[in-house]
């Protein structure tokens, strides 16, 4: 990995970490990630932490469920980017942000698996960047058809498997990725 690399964090935030949304094995993915985003920052890769938000209820900008959860170690250097929607790019200055870092890569990380991940990952491929997706960085709850550890591993086959974009999905496990340090 290089300076044109770097690390989204999608959404780890205290409602969908704790309590009634708690994501699957949610204390392990905020484990990972802090080491992730340790080792980015040591490597000087960017770090953006995303942050949806929603008009009312758990996720409403500026309450205490929208908050970044307290266990995540976030970097004094990361950044902060607020979203509407499942896809990060859309309606924010994520790409923006990117092109004006010379990033021509992301990693990415974080919740829902099956929503906000896999919409921002394939919205990354349709504008051109290649994706890492951390395989064990990412989690979501059960739904009425299947397990959270199903869906997530269901998110990592289907991903890595699309071709159609041009830019690929690679899958590495987070002790796999070494940010060229």
């Amino acid at each position: 990995m290089t300076a044109t690399t770097a690390l989204l964090v999608i959404d780890m935030q205290r409602a969908l970490c704790e309590g009634e949304e708690q994501a699957h094995d949610a204390e392990g993915l905020i484990s990972r990630i802090n080491r992730l985003m340790a080792r980015a920052d040591d490597a000087k890769v960017p770090v953006i932490c995303i942050q949806h938000e929603e008009a009312q209820g758990s996720l409403q900008h500026g309450s205490p469920g929208w908050a970044l959860d307290s266990r995540l170690a976030v970097p004094a250097t990361a950044m902060r980017l607020r979203k509407t929607t499942p896809d990060s790019f859309h309606l924010t200055d994520l790409r923006a942000v990117l092109e004006e870092l010379g990033i021509k890569h992301v990693i990415v990380c974080g919740l829902q698996s099956d929503y906000c991940v896999d919409t921002t990952v394939r919205r990354a491929l349709a504008l051109g960047f290649p994706v890492t997706l951390v395989a064990d960085g990412h989690s979501t709850v059960d739904n009425s058809v299947l397990k959270a550890p199903q869906i997530s591993a269901h998110h990592n086959a289907a991903l890595s498997s699309m071709s159609s974009f041009g830019p690929r999905v690679t899958l590495q496990s987070a002790k796999e990725i070494s940010f060229g340090v």
